[in-house]
Order: structure tokens, then sequence, then C-alpha cells
């Protein structure tokens, strides 16, 4: 039975990748690692998807912003002070992941 509620779990948590074009034009195709909120903004976490495979990769942040229409776009963060506090959200989201996946094993 657990097995069957693991795959329907993984088949919910399909990978959402976003395709971002660069200032030099080159297309670069990023997972979405996550959606967070930082200083009464939107953000979204993504990786490239070359750098996925095992390697650590960079992580690229950017705000995110939804239209009425529920589109999503997204805008550089050109602030050293705002990266700043979105950089230090992102790493706390990850220690919290981590320490969660952590005590999960133990209880197993």
């Amino acid at each position: 039975m657990a097995e069957n509620q693991n795959l329907e779990n993984d088949m919910e948590q399909e990978e959402m990748t976003v395709t971002l074009t660069l200032d030099d034009g080159e297309e670069l195709e990023c997972v979405v690692l996550t959606i967070f909120e930082a200083g009464g903004r939107d953000y979204i976490a993504l990786l490239p998807m070359e750098e996925e495979e095992g390697e650590e990769g960079e992580v690229y942040l950017y705000r995110y912003m939804e239209d009425a229409d529920g589109n999503p776009s997204l805008d550089n963060i050109e602030d050293d002070d705002e990266y700043e506090i979105v950089s230090d959200a992102f790493d706390e989201l990850l220690d919290d992941q981590e320490y969660d996946e952590l005590v999960g094993e133990d209880e197993e």
C-alpha cells in the first residue's frame, strides 16, 4: 500500500520548468525549486537543468508575480539589500527542509 502512495506522490510532484532568456540571448531551461515569500514579496528559485545531475549548481533567484489572469512573470532583483534578504530567506528555507528530511528519516 505504501508503494502506491509513493508512486502517486511522485506523479503529483512532476517538475515544473521555466525557460529563461539570458542577456546574451541564450535560452536556459530551469527547474522550479520553489516559490517563496520574503520581505512582503514573492520570489522564485530556479535551478538550471544541466546542473541538476548531481553537480552543485548556481540557483537563480527572481521576483515572482502573477497578473490578474494568473499568468506568471519574473523580474530581476537589482538591489543588493533586497537580494541579501531573498538569499537569506531561501537559505533558511533549505535549512528547514533539510531538518524536516532528517527528522522524517529518524521516525521511519
